[in-house]
């Protein structure tokens, strides 16, 4: 038994450090492919996207044709920066704002008889604004700049 014990501490030891940091990079794939994969249905047709934003998205205080480049803009632009995990606080919080303006702007999601398209749209806020509470974690570029720097 103490043989087997000191076996697995060095093991112990090293995946401690590391537990969290291998969530918030699963985290930031995730929530940030689901944004992703939308700007890629967005940029694809064009002409639809506009379409449903003058039709049945209503996003204050901007034009379709603005919220529309807005949206699929910050689907392409801020997913990349989770992935990589630099920027990753600015980034989440700004997928955020995206995220709850998508709710905001489609009330149709909230009449629909399975919850599941509002329930996800939950999640990812709360992914998002934990992400940007806890940062991107050491498997991540802005953990290699802090670890540079001395504060990791």
């Amino acid at each position: 038994m103490t043989a087997l014990l000191s076996l697995w501490m060095p093991i112990d030891r090293l995946l401690a450090g590391w537990g969290l940091s291998l969530w918030l990079l699963a985290l930031r794939l995730y929530v940030g492919w689901q944004f992703f994969g939308s700007g890629l249905v967005k940029v694809q047709d064009w002409s639809s996207t506009v379409a449903l934003f003058e039709t049945e998205y209503s996003v204050p205080l901007l034009s379709p044709q603005l919220a529309a480049l807005a949206g699929a803009g910050g689907e392409l632009l801020l997913p990349p920066l989770l992935f990589a995990g630099l920027f990753t606080r600015p980034a989440a919080l700004a997928l955020a704002v995206v995220n709850g303006v998508a709710v905001l702007s489609y009330p149709a999601l909230f009449g629909f008889d399975c919850p599941a398209a509002i329930q996800s749209h939950a999640w990812w806020g709360a992914a998002l604004v934990g992400l940007g509470c806890a940062g991107a974690g050491r498997l991540s570029v802005d953990g290699w700049r802090a670890g540079r720097a001395g504060r990791a």
